[in-house]
């Protein structure tokens, strides 16, 4: 059954500026998600660096047995991680449009907000989680 779990946004440094779980999953510390944040950023950037495609975004999908991990890499270098349940039908584009607009048009324009700075927006929790949420629901996955 198709389901969002988790996103987070990775700043152009690799530092874990935002995180939300969509759906309950087993505890993860904080201290972990920075570092799985951060050796998720290196990962992309040797990868977009090794490719033999020029102007390569370096790894946008990653699949597993229990999840997928979508990922998507702004020119200015935010990385966003969208972590759903395996074969989950749009993820990606759900990340490039949906999650992406939310972000510039909460997080971006916010003349408060600079770059690479934890995001604290609540707007933009709200309108995410709700979002997210309805898909969820769409798809017949409980919170």
């Amino acid at each position: 059954m198709p389901g969002l779990y988790s996103l987070w946004i990775v700043g152009r440094n690799g530092g874990l500026l935002y995180s939300r779980d969509f759906v309950q999953l087993p505890p993860i510390e904080f201290n972990d998600k920075l570092r799985l944040a951060s050796s998720w950023f290196g990962m992309c950037g040797i990868s977009a660096q090794l490719s033999p495609v020029p102007d390569s975004s370096g790894i946008q999908l990653m699949q597993a047995d229990t999840f997928d991990l979508h990922s998507f890499h702004t020119l200015t270098g935010t990385t966003f991680m969208l972590l759903t349940e395996p074969h989950t039908p749009d993820a990606a584009e759900l990340l490039r449009t949906t999650v992406y607009e939310l972000y510039c048009d909460y997080v971006l324009k916010n003349p408060f907000h600079e770059m690479d700075q934890v995001i604290k927006s609540e707007l933009f929790d709200q309108n995410l989680v709700e979002r997210c949420q309805a898909v969820n629901r769409r798809w017949g996955v409980g919170a």
